[in-house]
């Protein structure tokens, strides 16, 4: 057991495909060569999704703390989490019992991280609307795992094949997002980046700056953030000896980034660079929030309430989640 991390997999919320592309990662021997995958939540809910669906990876089996886990292919292990009403929760259908199940599950694997039974969680969809109807004050797992791991300042990460996309804000509008843009929060945030990939053992990592207007700005004829806030910060950024661009048009830097011209790509809000990550490969993007006590990757795909349950579900961005997990863990040991 010693060898291979444990990577502890919330079931996101449950009337959604997360039990179900659960169940599908874990039916994956190299799953189990690379990691000790446990799942934090309901095992009966794992039951009646796999007897719903057709999609079993093996015998479910309840254990008591992560570190217990055998990591044996056909068995999947679980440290059960009771929330209420679980038994009443159907596929497809949003209520403020699927909505609890999901923080629950969450909170459950923060409090295993923090006490060193896991070295990484990998998370399933969580659905905002549930999440309302329970009165949970948090709209994402950003929120949640910044709360309940005490980390205020967490630092979110695509990863699509070879392109690295980096955000600096995510769940505002696009008008705040654009105000919030300032030189001092573009220049902190370049070094941040830097630092990070450094930590992951990039020498001297290039950095891709995305732009905000068409053509970043051409010259001030298509607005002036460009020029009031961005170059300035690049330009401190490599004068302090970090390998960033000025900014460059939204719709050229993250294609230049899957040519290997970046290591990483620096994106201004939410959709500039999900857009680009999911056009690119809408299955096998995950997502890392860094800057935790405990790694997290994820799925970047929704609840899909429509289909949940059914047997259609693609798991393979919650594989893909699970194994970067383990390859980011392996690199940040590497870069330490």
């Amino acid at each position: 057991m010693a060898d291979r991390p444990v990577i502890a997999i919330t079931l996101g919320d449950p009337a959604g495909i997360g039990p179900e592309i659960v169940l599908g990662a874990l039916k994956s021997e190299e799953v189990y060569e690379k990691c000790i995958p446990v799942v934090i939540g309901n095992a009966g809910v794992m039951r009646r999704c796999s007897e719903a669906s057709g999609v079993t990876a093996g015998g479910i089996e309840v254990i008591d703390l992560p570190r217990n886990a055998r990591g044996i292919h056909g068995t999947v292990e679980v440290v059960h989490v009771e929330s209420q009403g679980m038994e009443d929760i159907r596929p497809g259908e949003l209520s403020a019992n699927a909505g609890m199940a999901a923080d629950a599950f969450v909170k459950r694997a923060c409090e295993l991280g923090l006490a060193g039974e896991i070295d990484a969680i990998a998370t399933t969809p969580i659905n905002k609307e549930s999440l309302r109807l329970a009165g949970i004050e948090y709209i994402g797992h950003t929120e949640m795992l910044s709360a309940y791991l005490n980390a205020p300042n967490p630092l979110t990460l695509f990863i699509t094949e070879n392109m690295r996309i980096f955000f600096l804000s995510r769940h505002f509008s696009l008008r705040k997002a654009i105000d919030y843009i300032t030189e001092e929060r573009v220049y902190e945030f370049i070094i941040r980046v830097h630092d990070t990939m450094t930590g992951f053992g990039f020498e001297n990592p290039s950095i891709g700056l995305a732009a905000l207007n068409p053509h970043a700005s051409d010259g001030g004829q298509f607005g002036d953030e460009e020029e009031i806030y961005l170059i300035p910060a690049a330009r401190r950024a490599r004068e302090n000896g970090v390998n960033v661009t000025d900014p460059i048009g939204a719709d050229s830097v993250f294609n230049m980034a899957l040519e290997g011209r970046f290591d990483c790509v620096i994106s201004l809000y939410h959709d500039q660079g999900h857009i680009a990550a999911k056009t690119r490969d809408f299955y096998g993007t995950v997502t890392a929030t860094l800057g935790l006590p405990v790694l997290r990757t994820s799925v970047d795909h929704g609840t899909a309430l429509d289909i949940a349950w059914k047997g259609i579900a693609n798991p393979v961005s919650m594989k893909a989640a699970i194994l970067a997990a383990v390859d980011m863990l392996e690199k940040g040991k590497q870069g330490s």
